[in-house]
């Protein structure tokens, strides 16, 4: 389990690494894993397809993922809306990954056209129907990542359920007192390896 965080510091750690969005302007680090959020969520107004490919531009091509547009809790209206910049991500040579939302059912989900599922939608979706995407995914050999994971609780959960990576906001409240505890959730990830559910 690899853990993503949006709060970009100097600390090293095998299972660290960052998500950014075309909102944070940082530097994309070179020496850790990285992945891509698009942003339409938390800024509408601001996201368009043409910026967020050419703020990938500047991520590694063996960056983790860059999801595609989707629609909080809506697994229907998030199809429709991805499915287009699911290949334009690819076509700039990044992994394309498709957010699994509330509503989700392995028939209507574009499998052949993305590389990751991403687990989002509501707490709720995350640990009953998620838990479904997460199998269909497996069974298809894609990597699966889950969004707002915020507690060691959360972590081992996302980590029993088979997801590869896990993405927070722990850092950006108190990273000073976070980073520590976050470090040894990881350690203890590493000692304490949870067996998958699925």
């Amino acid at each position: 389990m690899i853990y993503l965080s949006g709060h970009i510091c100097a600390a090293r750690h095998p299972r660290l690494g960052f998500i950014l969005t075309p909102d944070m302007g940082n530097r994309v680090p070179s020496d850790a894993p990285v992945a891509a959020d698009n942003a339409c969520y938390s800024n509408p107004a601001g996201y368009s397809d043409d910026r967020y490919l050419r703020r990938l531009a500047a991520f590694p091509k063996n960056c983790l993922f860059a999801t595609a547009p989707d629609v909080v809790g809506d697994h229907e209206a998030t199809v429709t809306h991805s499915r287009a910049m699911l290949r334009r991500i690819r076509d700039v040579g990044r992994k394309a990954a498709f957010c699994a939302q509330d509503g989700w059912t392995e028939r209507t989900t574009p499998w052949d056209e993305f590389d990751v599922l991403f687990v989002g939608g509501t707490t709720a979706f995350k640990f009953r129907a998620g838990r479904q995407a997460v199998r269909a995914a497996k069974r298809r050999g894609k990597k699966v990542h889950m969004g707002r994971v915020n507690s060691m609780d959360r972590l081992r959960a996302a980590a029993a359920i088979g997801c590869d990576t896990a993405d927070g906001t722990f850092l950006r409240f108190g990273p000073d007192a976070n980073l520590p505890k976050l470090m040894a959730w990881l350690d203890e990830l590493d000692t304490q390896p949870m067996m998958a559910e699925i």
